[in-house]
């Protein structure tokens, strides 16, 4: 393969049999999509690119056909919301009434109204007061006359009187029965709560007498509240096991 200069003294490597002599001056002398060279590129090859580029660049923008993108400017970031009162501390939502049960650690969601989340609040240190003490008053002003048990224990009344129900009948068997709130957690509608139950089987269960066993059991509950801020339903879990095994059943 021989170097050969084809017009405008431009290098080219000649691509043809044998290279050189009069093959290399007939692929000079030929059109140029006839020839079998390849142009070589020399110092000034990248600033004649460049400028070819940019022309064909402006005479496409000029005739429209070139679309050039403006880079977008992000839009300015929304100032930092204000945090609810209820997202801040949620403990200014506890009623500090001396007869209410307090819960030991509170969560509320940060999303609710204020009056929302201290109404789910103040209902739920009712209910776990009723459950604390068993005095029905509580219930009033909590749960809605059409309360649901999604998991009615058998012989358990439907409904608000279901609650008192069991109330009474526990506390035949652990007269000093507490009910600690050990874990509240209120998001949208809904109120869960993580509870451990402690008192003495001083009483009888299923015709069986107590003699002062310590009883100590948890429960989780998840209530429902209504569009009034009343209970409309609950479900409910026991450590039923643990509390059989103190009782001695």
């Amino acid at each position: 393969m021989s170097r050969t200069y084809g017009s405008g003294d431009q290098h080219a490597l000649d691509w043809s049999p044998g290279g050189g002599g009069e093959s290399s001056r007939a692929a000079a002398d030929s059109p140029w999509w006839r020839r079998r060279t390849l142009p070589l590129p020399d110092k000034d090859c990248p600033m004649r690119l460049r400028t070819s580029v940019m022309t064909t660049a402006a005479a496409l923008a000029a005739t429209g056909l070139l679309v050039t993108a403006t880079p977008v400017t992000p839009a300015s970031a929304a100032p930092p919301r204000t945090a609810t009162a209820a997202e801040r501390d949620p403990w200014h939502l506890v009623d500090r009434s001396p007869d209410l049960v307090r819960p030991k650690s509170l969560t509320v969601d940060a999303s609710l109204p204020t009056h929302r989340a201290r109404t789910a609040v103040r209902v739920t240190q009712r209910l776990y007061t009723f459950w604390n003490t068993g005095r029905t008053r509580y219930l009033a002003g909590t749960v809605d006359p059409r309360f649901r048990d999604n998991t009615l224990p058998a012989g358990r009344p439907q409904g608000p009187a279901g609650l008192a129900f069991a109330s009474k009948n526990f506390r035949a068997a652990v007269p000093d029965l507490t009910c600690e709130l050990s874990d509240v957690l209120i998001s949208g509608d809904k109120i869960t709560a993580r509870l451990v139950f402690r008192g003495h089987f001083t009483g009888t269960f299923q015709g069986r007498a107590g003699r002062g066993q310590k009883v100590e059991f948890a429960a989780i509950d998840i209530q429902h509240l209504g569009d009034d801020g009343l209970i409309v339903e609950d479900w409910h879990i026991e450590d039923n096991q643990t509390l059989l095994a103190q009782l001695g059943a």
